[in-house]
């Protein structure tokens, strides 16, 4: 991972106006809070190849450590890369000052990116870049066109292309399908896991007490389920004797 794939991030996941509309086109990404060691994962994936730009004001390392079952030095040598305290919102790396010179606005807080866009959007953003020298950064995405957020992963995932579609008379030539002319360090199977990771790690993020609720939402049921059948004992031995 470069330093430049780590700084050269824009506003690409916070911009609401231009992505598909709900569902629409979206790749199911089974992101789910339950999984610890996928969260586990998806945070490793989120500090090593997104802090560098990316905030999660919201978010506090103490917070993480907790839900996630890390202990604070597990935390503080894998997942701070800044001078930041355990107890300190998990900041960008760069600096606002400095990316606001660079690019003209700071990248976007991804704190509540999944609530705002959806797990499965992020899932299929990240599986959808490709190799296209028009572009500033030489990457563009069939999800997002236009995107200028390059492929941070590109190093994991590897290097896909467009395959053009036949035009059709008086219509341009539109994108058939990606493919994948450069293996990355990953399988594809291993990519869309440790990108799944992240989603869920961004979904946890944006409600971290979903983790919480979804555990004490069995016991509810349950209890609702027991009461249910006492209820039903109750009113057949009021009932009885009532003709």
């Amino acid at each position: 991972m470069t330093k430049f794939g780590l700084i050269v991030l824009t506003a690409a996941l916070a911009v609401g106006t231009a992505y598909a509309e709900e569902g629409e086109g979206l790749l199911a990404s089974n992101s789910s809070v339950g999984n610890i060691a996928s969260l586990q994962r998806g945070a490793q994936t989120f500090f090593n190849y997104c802090s560098g730009c990316h905030s999660l004001k919201y978010m506090r390392y103490s917070r993480i450590a907790e839900d996630l079952n890390l202990s604070e030095e597990m935390v503080t040598k894998n997942l701070i890369f800044t001078d930041a305290k355990i107890g300190e919102p998990a900041m960008a790396t760069i600096k606002a000052k400095d990316a606001e010179n660079w690019f003209g606005k700071a990248p976007p807080d991804l704190s509540l990116e999944a609530r705002a866009k959806s797990p499965d959007w992020i899932y299929t953003y990240l599986k959808s870049f490709y190799v296209d020298p028009s572009r500033p950064v030489g990457w563009n995405n069939t999800l997002f066109p236009g995107a200028s957020m390059p492929n941070v992963l590109w190093e994991l995932q590897g290097v896909q292309t467009a395959e053009l579609a036949p035009a059709k008379p008086g219509e341009d030539a539109h994108i058939e399908k990606l493919v994948l002319s450069k293996p990355g360090k990953l399988s594809p199977q291993q990519y869309d896991e440790t990108i799944r990771d992240l989603s869920s790690f961004l979904q946890y993020v944006g409600e971290p007490a979903a983790m919480k609720r979804e555990a004490v939402g069995v016991w509810v049921v349950l209890f609702l389920a027991f009461f249910t059948f006492i209820a039903w004992l109750l009113k057949t031995e009021y009932w009885k004797d009532v003709h």
